[in-house]
């Protein structure tokens, strides 16, 4: 849980920012800066559930190569 809440900290100071530079107006890039990573937040929580139970245990791009080459 502390990752997830990290990264929405990140997010919200990353949108706010990019928001208000494109718009120059505060109260947008607060608006933005609510909405969109608190969504993203959520979304972002339960795609690490999702990838700890089915792609968690994958092998990476880099170990069927190093197979493949033997």
């Amino acid at each position: 849980m502390t990752k997830t809440i990290t990264f929405a900290v990140l997010h919200f100071t990353v949108a706010f920012t990019v928001t208000y530079l494109l718009t120059g107006d505060i109260l947008i890039g607060s608006a933005v800066a609510l909405v969109e990573p608190a969504i993203n937040t959520v979304a972002f929580y339960f795609h690490e559930m999702g990838w700890n139970r089915w792609g968690g245990n994958k092998e990476t791009v880099t170990e069927v190569f190093a197979q493949r080459a033997m």
